[in-house]
């Protein structure tokens, strides 16, 4: 992720003829200080206190662990798997090293390391006192909220910003590329990338502006007020105009230099004997492609001196307003900035609600629900026509559009958490409720709220758009489904599996003739290496196997064995049938909560959680347990969060 250096060409550019003219806009890009704001609720004395028993714990129980057991072939002269754990003992709570620790504390706690034909091993006693010290380790990362990205607006919130400023169609981006989903914010300007602005840039202003020497829009008044009279100074009038198109487009006022670079095209245009009408066209099309417009950008210029601050409120307003609205603040949102009101946390805890109230928080599904979901790919993901002839765009569509309403509905209702789980009902129209089986009671293309029989039914387990998603294009696949649940839900890591597995298909047609899914899955993974991982993946995935590739159930798999859905944790719960399964995670409260505020957390910071971050989601834990693991008060805890609202300076 880029945090600076986008190109910058200050002022005094010679003066451009003809179709070149345009051309200087993307020479004119800004890059500006940084600046932030926030209260914290951390407690400075607790923290202090378990950072002063981490370090006790370290000097006395894992460092001479390490030199012990792990420095002969994990140090500076042998590194073996490239770990070097000399290195991690002079700074342990480095956010680099975090990753390391956590391995070697399964490694240590399953007894794959140290080896077992080492001459030094171990105790017990001693291997427990390294894993429970590993948990406190995120006590020796400094109070820190982390790198600070300043990103650029998605091609989604690129679009919103256009139609809610300027009253243009979103699908004037449509040439921009799309997001991947899980890969973060990438923030570089491509040139094929600042061409394609330009040309949205372009686009944009012929819907907005008149021709010249035709009446203008309703949109140009707004934007450009009247023309000076005889004996104005035009350029005092495009000044005016300048911050007044600023602000609105960098979401904040505009600082002296800003205005300045912009009345610099103004000046070139004027220069090349261009109209004033036609200068300020083109004044506009400078803002389209500045990256106070393209990149959410803080207001204020700070002291140099300062390593940590609060966001100022017009960058916590467009934080806010993105991750909730994906689009720009609204009016009250500005009003709260400008007064300096919104940093107060009863207020900002008001604001949360009122967006998350308002159809516009669709967005929060449409950005993290469907990501967190893995949905993405569901509409270009392929599937057998032959086989599965129902997969229609509009089944496809039918299927996302479910996922999002039960995701909105637990949001606006503040529901728990577990309810994402265990729920009575669903939202479906008439060709979706054929794989439901309710298709005599449901019709039409209408998307209803309707209660469910069927227990096996309701919630994000038994919902086709994730059974799909989990799938291969031919078939279910187990292991697919169990990884989905253990990482998505219940929010555990599965290591990729070894490079020389072969796929089912690849076993001998004639060995495995005859055997179900579930038997040739089970012999499939009778190599010891596989085997700790599908032994806690493959139970969960076989007790979702009584639905079929795109979610309809059956009791007889492809080949016409029948269904056997039971399985066993590694708990020693045990259960038969998916409606087992749901029961059982669904007593994972603080696990499904936990899972969600991180991945809330990081979406909302554009960045992975490292250091310091865990100490937060740990305080916001707290908060959203004493309200029964509550969607709004996950959503308030994450926007009011130490990381959400300060920022390094650096």
């Amino acid at each position: 992720m880029m945090q600076s250096g986008i190109p910058f060409q200050g002022r005094g550019v010679p003066p451009l003829r003809g179709n070149a003219l345009p051309g200087v806009i993307m020479g004119l890009f800004l890059w500006l200080p940084i600046s932030a704001w926030g209260d914290t609720d951390v407690n400075d004395e607790a923290f202090a206190a378990l950072q002063a028993e981490a370090k006790k714990g370290f000097s006395e129980e894992v460092a001479p662990f390490v030199k012990n057991y792990c420095a002969d072939c994990h140090g500076s002269k042998k590194r073996k798997a490239g770990l070097n754990f000399l290195a991690a003992l002079k700074d342990p709570g480095q956010a680099r090293y975090l990753k390391q620790w956590k391995l070697a504390a399964g490694n240590v706690k399953d007894h794959d390391m140290p080896p077992d034909d080492e001459e030094k091993l171990p105790t017990d006693e001693e291997r427990r006192r390294f894993e429970a010290w590993i948990a406190k380790i995120k006590y020796l990362s400094p109070k820190d909220p982390g790198p600070f990205v300043l990103r650029r607006l998605t091609k989604v919130e690129y679009g919103n910003t256009l139609r809610d400023l300027y009253g243009v169609d979103p699908a004037v981006a449509e040439e921009l590329p799309d997001e991947v989903f899980g890969s973060g914010y990438l923030n570089t300007l491509s040139p094929l990338q600042s061409e394609l602005y330009l040309g949205i840039a372009n686009a944009v202003v012929d819907q907005v502006l008149a021709p010249e020497g035709k009446a203008p829009t309703a949109v140009q008044q707004r934007l450009f007020g009247e023309p000076p009279g005889e004996g104005e100074d035009p350029r005092e009038a495009a000044e005016k105009v300048a911050r007044r198109l600023a602000r609105d487009a960098y979401r904040r006022p505009p600082s002296a230099e800003e205005v300045a670079v912009l009345l610099d095209v103004f000046d070139l245009a004027r220069e090349n004997q261009l109209a004033y009408s036609e200068a300020l066209r083109l004044l506009f099309k400078a803002v389209l492609v500045s990256p106070q417009f393209l990149f959410i950008t803080p207001s204020e210029t700070i002291d140099p001196e300062e390593e940590i601050v609060p966001l100022d409120g017009y960058q916590l307003a467009s934080r806010l307003s993105y991750l909730l609205w994906s689009t720009v603040p609204d009016a009250e949102l500005y009003e709260l900035a400008e007064n300096g009101r919104l940093q107060e946390a009863k207020v900002l805890e008001a604001q949360v609600k009122r967006l998350l109230m308002d159809p516009r928080s669709r967005a929060l599904f449409d950005g993290f629900g469907a990501q967190w979901l893995g949905l993405g790919d569901l509409e270009s993901k392929t599937f057998d026509e032959a086989k599965y002839p129902l997969m229609t765009a509009g089944m496809r569509a039918a299927m996302v559009e479910e996922a999002r309403l039960f995701f909105e509905e637990i949001v606006r209702e503040n529901e728990s958490v577990v309810r994402f789980v265990d729920s009575d009902h669903t939202f479906l129209n008439g060709p979706l409720a054929r794989l439901y089986g309710l298709d005599d009671a449901i019709t039409g293309p209408e998307m209803r709220r309707v209660l469910l029989d069927d227990p096996n039914r309701g919630g994000i387990l038994g919902m086709p758009a994730v059974l799909a998603t989990t799938s291969f294009p031919n078939r279910t696949s187990p292991v697919k489904r169990g990884v989905w649940v253990l990482e998505q839900v219940l929010g555990e890591h599965v290591p990729p599996p070894p490079a020389n597995v072969p796929p089912l298909e690849e076993q001998d047609q004639k060995e495995v003739a005859g055997l179900t899914l579930r038997e040739r899955t089970e012999l499939h993974v009778t190599n010891a290496t596989c085997a700790n991982c599908h032994k806690v993946l493959d139970p969960i995935g076989f007790g979702l196997e009584n639905f079929d590739a795109i979610g309809r159930w059956r009791e007889v798999d492809d080949g016409g064995g029948a269904i056997d859905a039971s399985g066993e944790l590694p708990s020693g719960e045990r259960f038969a049938s998916p409606r087992d399964l749901k029961a059982i995670i669904a007593t994972r409260e603080e696990a499904l909560a936990r899972n969600l505020t991180e991945r809330l957390l990081a979406y909302a910071l554009c960045r992975p959680l490292q250091g310091y971050d865990e100490i937060v989601v740990d305080q916001l834990m707290e908060a959203i347990a004493k309200d029964g693991y509550r969607m709004q008060t996950l959503v308030t805890e994450v926007v009011t969060s130490y990381p959400f609202t300060q920022r390094r300076v650096r």
